[in-house]
């Protein structure tokens, strides 16, 4: 069963009526989704076909994403503009880039709707809907790779299920406000529209003449979403902060006489994927922001840890099969101790369907020789790594599949940079083998041979990468002028630094309210059982902000009003002595804030980590800086000699 591929929204008072269209904009059924707005509920009715309800306005929609509670009423989100970005095994794939917030209650008038909590929420589902890519299809499943597309589609009964049920949970991104459709007693499956968070781009390319489809996918799951340093680790379910699925894929057709020059005319009856994960270290750890460029270090000593990691593989080993796990992270100074925890909880489970293997990258690949990442590859192979094993599909062979029975996971301390050099490298030696299966390659020939093929490949890889890393940290990712190009410039170099900067100003000021909105879109946080975490600082706290602005404010406003020689007034104190009090001031205040950076972090205020922030057992710590005053100061020397 497919989703109908948009509708005609009615608006009254009393109801929100949906009217299936085709993708002539023609009515072809006779159902209708009406959301009653007086009941606050939704259902199917029939009608004549082509009948228009009562209504005041209308508009067009191209997917519902759901319903989603907040402070004073329900909000129906739909998709209102789309853009077509790919044409995948005759299906049409889009990007949602405009959307609707349509108040269910029908009293929520404007002044309810200003309401100060309710707009604060609305902001934040706002966020989340126009900060990530958001892709679609109303026939393909984007929430699946094509392996377990393939395997679905063998199981028996599959074809009668609707999309939503056939979708991966993990990357169906808009579960949580779909959970009244999917709930509901009568069947709106038609009306269920599941939507990946992530990057997606497909590439009409060829070698030698021979033309086939390059795609790349990363799909971010909605478990434990959120941002660098307020989302870290594992939780007691299993899941882990960034965990992303890429899959690259090439499809392909027998040899013709002409070469396709557009992508609907690649039926690709010979499909190849390959897939990999990134994800946080699967242990209980966090990073408490303090205004400093790099956070304090925590490693609680949790009795969880060993039944979450067990959790966390045995659903990777079931949905991957044997496990690969390439850990990036320096083994010495600052990230040593995340190491060790990685590797402790591993040795614990003696699993034998997890592999793991350390790699020192920055020692390695010390002066941008990123190349010494084949070191891995071969260290790989050793341990039993088939860059042969990739999931191939041909329709005119026998047997007709091939199945990738393993995955490599990598990870570093953010799951970006890093192992964006990594996921890449194995991404472009799996393609060679399988470009040399299909007959495009010769038997020593390679993409990097071809320049043009490579500069496009490269600048894939480096989107892919900006798009994750954007989701996570809020920048692009680092070093991507080297992914592009192959080299090192002064620019990337620069950019990288304006990068850093950024992160560490979004890190510390803004991601709180970023993962405010994860939290409320996946539904990590309910408005009905929780509160927004009020403002507990002392008014004296609360202040040195607005002090430490004036105070620079006046200081720079001295030079401007001395180097004024037509000022019409005498000043009853020296510029001297005026900007010395503002700038001591200004110390004064800055100072203040500093020792006590922890307070002056932008926090989330939905699911406010206070547990972490004040945890005072035993573990590892780094360190207790910018907490002078707060109630675990005193602790200090206790702390320290853990830390030992």
């Amino acid at each position: 069963m497919l989703v109908w591929a948009g509708f005609t929204c009615y608006v009254s008072r009393n109801a929100y009526t949906f009217v299936p269209s085709n993708r002539g904009d023609q009515f072809r059924a006779s159902e209708q989704l009406v959301v009653d707005r007086k009941q606050e509920s939704l259902h199917l009715q029939s009608v004549e076909l082509g009948a228009v309800p009562d209504h005041d306005k209308s508009f067009i929609v191209h997917g519902i994403l759901g319903i989603i509670k907040l402070h004073t009423t329900e909000f129906l989100v739909v998709i209102t503009n789309r853009k077509k970005v790919a044409h995948v095994l005759g299906s049409n794939i889009y990007l949602a880039t405009d959307f609707r917030m349509l108040p269910v209650r029908n009293e929520a008038s404007p002044s309810l709707l200003r309401h100060p909590i309710e707009k604060v929420l609305l902001k934040m589902v706002k966020e989340s809907l126009y900060s990530g890519p958001m892709y679609f299809s109303y026939d393909f499943d984007v929430t699946s790779c094509l392996q377990r597309q393939a395997r679905v589609a063998a199981t028996e009964g599959s074809a009668s299920l609707p999309m939503w049920k056939r979708a991966d949970d993990r990357f169906f991104w808009n579960y949580h406000l779909q959970e009244p459709l999917m709930r509901h007693p009568q069947n709106l499956s038609a009306f269920i529209l599941p939507v990946m968070f992530g990057f997606l781009e497909v590439k009409l390319t060829s070698i030698h003449n021979r033309a086939f489809i390059l795609g790349l996918v990363a799909r971010r799951s909605r478990f434990r979403a959120g941002t660098r340093y307020f989302s870290r680790g594992i939780d007691e379910d299993g899941h882990v902060s960034n965990f992303n699925e890429t899959e690259q894929f090439v499809l392909i057709d027998p040899p013709q006489s002409t070469v396709p020059t557009d992508m609907e005319q690649i039926q690709g009856k010979a499909r190849m994927s390959y897939v990999q994960t990134r994800g946080s270290v699967p242990v209980y750890w966090a990073e408490i922001n303090n205004l400093r460029y790099k956070p304090d270090l925590l490693i609680p000593e949790d009795h969880r840890t060993l039944a979450s990691a067990q959790k966390h593989f045995d659903e990777q080993v079931a949905i991957y099969g044997k496990n690969y796990l390439v850990n990036l992270v320096n083994q010495n100074g600052y990230e040593k101790p995340v190491k060790e925890a990685y590797e402790n909880t591993v040795q614990q489970l003696s699993n034998p369907m997890i592999q793991y293997t350390y790699f020192d990258f920055h020692h390695a690949c010390k002066g941008m020789k990123f190349d010494n990442v084949m070191l891995l590859v071969d260290q790989l192979q050793r341990e039993g790594l088939d860059l042969n094993g990739y999931f191939m599909l041909d329709t005119n062979a026998n047997p007709v599949a091939q199945m990738q029975n393993y995955v490599v996971r990598t990870n570093c301390m953010d799951c970006l940079d890093r192992t964006n050099v990594v996921q890449g490298t194995l991404a472009r030696i799996v393609l060679n083998h399988q470009l040399r299966a299909l007959g495009v390659l010769g038997p020593t020939d390679k993409v990097e041979d071809h320049v043009s093929f490579l500069f496009m490949f490269r600048n894939l890889w480096a989107d892919h990468a900006d798009v994750i890393s954007k989701a996570y940290s809020g920048t692009g990712a680092l070093k991507t002028d080297f992914t592009r190009t192959g080299k090192r410039s002064i620019e990337g170099a620069l950019q990288d630094g304006l990068n850093s900067l950024t992160r560490y100003v979004k890190n510390n000021f803004f991601d709180g309210a970023r993962q405010d909105s994860y939290d409320l879109f996946t539904g990590a946080w309910d408005p009905e059982q929780r509160t927004i975490a009020p403002d507990t600082r002392a008014w004296l706290e609360r202040s040195m902000p607005w002090l430490l602005c004036v105070s620079l404010l006046f200081w720079l406003l001295s030079f401007f009003l001395d180097a004024n020689p037509a000022r019409p007034y005498k000043a009853p104190i020296s510029f001297s002595l005026f900007r010395w009090f503002w700038a001591t001031l200004a110390a004064f205040s800055l100072a203040y804030i500093w020792q006590r950076g922890v307070l002056y972090v932008g926090w989330p205020t939905l699911n406010r980590p206070t547990k972490l922030i004040d945890y005072d057992g035993p573990g590892y710590y780094s360190g207790l800086r910018g907490r002078k005053g707060a109630p675990n100061e005193a602790r200090k020397k206790s702390l320290t000699r853990k830390m030992q």
